[in-house]
């Protein structure tokens, strides 16, 4: 039996109620001990739906205050703990100046490493890639028939199927930065996928944190593995062997490259995930035959170069997940077809200088720009490197930027959403903009 005794009698500060706390809440309440807990999130009761009826509902034998709104936060200082969703800095100065009085930094993810009942964990990061790899790995698992959980960033906490756990269970966990930053615990298997300039600048009004600089989001990378001991693996990018210091790793190393296995997936990039999908699973000795046939089967995640339809001859493809300038190149090398593309948006601080060169050499016949803080910027790097300014249009809504797209795409293109840039703005997020982007088609 876990002991959360300790847990009763402290005072304790949840800060910002994602699904991650929602769902540790939850779990807590089903433990039947006493606890004082603190919810703070910025939003105000009306923008968190029903979540604090659901909360109130379901954890009626805790003990719950509410502090909402921008202005709840001012000190931190009473707290024994502060348990931090991913999206609240760290940097904060409320937590800040809480850990200086004394108060403990913890999270659902260092929670759930401490309390999980299995160490057969294998957790996957990287700026992107990391959901596709994490989901191939658990289907190649499941197919070897593992009793096998996904989690984590990927949307489901794992604390929603804790109790469903015990010593033999495996689960996968998709690991982001903003998890891994404040982890005191390493998953037996830590996989790295790759590493591009990203989360470098506050974009999402909700989740605002950020990492100031490129090391610094490799540094909370690097946490996947930290705590590893030496009968643990760390499975990484080739591309990453100049970033990674082999004296800081524990564990054992296993690099990976790229496979070109049977797949519905498209891409280098992909190539490089099903590599690190089969590097993870050779090492606890799936057969090769099942990988394989996993591989096969695998339609890939949504909102990630997902093929939408057909319509006239023009393909229509889905990468709303791709947020940073290097994941769209990435999307645009993965055809050989002329591109009507759909970009721009929210600012993340992004170089557009490299995508824009990108554009010219990969036969991209137009760009459409959402209207953005980062529009006028991407569009000053595609006219610096000599992209003609007539193809360069604008469009205030998904509906307009699909009408400029059909009266431009022939038969033989594609019509690619990878906008390079965070949805905010003109979109909720970019679930929202790719599932527009699905209906428009």
């Amino acid at each position: 039996m876990i002991n959360l005794k300790d847990y009763s009698n402290k005072k304790i500060a949840v800060l910002g109620l994602g699904t991650e706390n929602e769902a540790l809440i939850l779990w807590l309440a089903r433990q039947s001990l006493p606890l004082d807990l603190s919810i703070y999130d910025r939003r105000e009761a009306t923008l968190l739906g029903d979540k604090s009826e659901k909360i109130n509902h379901l954890a009626s034998n805790l003990s719950i205050k509410w502090q909402l709104g921008r202005k709840s936060y001012r000190s931190l200082n009473d707290y024994d703990e502060l348990w931090r969703s991913p999206g609240w800095p760290i940097f904060c100065p409320q937590v800040q100046e809480a850990i200086r009085h004394g108060s403990y930094l913890n999270s659902p993810m260092n929670l759930f490493f401490e309390f999980c009942p299995t160490k057969n964990i294998i957790g996957v990061t990287g700026s992107k890639g990391k959901g596709t790899t994490a989901s191939l790995i658990y289907d190649i698992l499941k197919l070897a028939g593992w009793p096998v959980f996904l989690g984590g960033n990927i949307g489901v906490p794992p604390f929603a199927f804790f109790d469903q756990l015990n010593k033999d269970s495996w689960v996968v966990l998709e690991l982001s930065s903003f998890q891994l930053e404040d982890l005191r615990f390493s998953p037996h298997i830590a996989v790295i996928t790759n590493l591009y300039k990203e989360h470098l600048a506050p974009a999402d009004p909700v989740n605002p944190n950020y990492h100031k600089s490129f090391d610094d989001y490799w540094l909370a990378k690097e946490h996947i593995f930290l705590h590893q001991t030496s009968s643990d693996w760390l499975v990484i990018n080739k591309k990453l062997s100049n970033l990674l210091d082999k004296k800081l790793c524990p564990g054992k190393i296993k690099w990976f490259g790229r496979l070109t296995w049977p797949s519905k997936l498209i891409g280098e990039h992909n190539q490089e995930n099903v590599a690190a999908a089969w590097a993870a699973t050779k090492i606890v000795n799936v057969p090769l035959k099942i990988a394989k046939e996993a591989v096969a089967n695998f339609k890939g995640l949504e909102h990630r170069l997902e093929f939408v339809g057909e319509k006239n001859g023009v393909r229509y493809y889905d990468d709303s997940f791709a947020t940073n300038p290097d994941s769209t190149i990435i999307a645009i090398k993965s055809f050989r077809e002329p591109i009507i593309l759909l970009a721009g948006g929210a600012d993340k601080g992004n170089d557009f200088t490299s995508l824009a060169k990108v554009i010219i050499s990969q036969q991209v016949k137009v760009v459409i720009l959402f209207e953005g803080e980062a529009s006028p910027r991407f569009k000053d790097s595609l006219l610096s490197a000599g992209y003609p300014p007539q193809q360069i249009l604008s469009a205030s809504s998904m509906t307009e930027a699909m009408n400029l797209a059909k009266k431009y795409a022939q038969a033989g293109d594609i019509v690619l959403l990878s906008p390079a840039c965070a949805s905010f703005g003109l979109f909720k997020n970019y679930k929202e903009r790719g599932n527009l982007f699905k209906q428009a088609v």
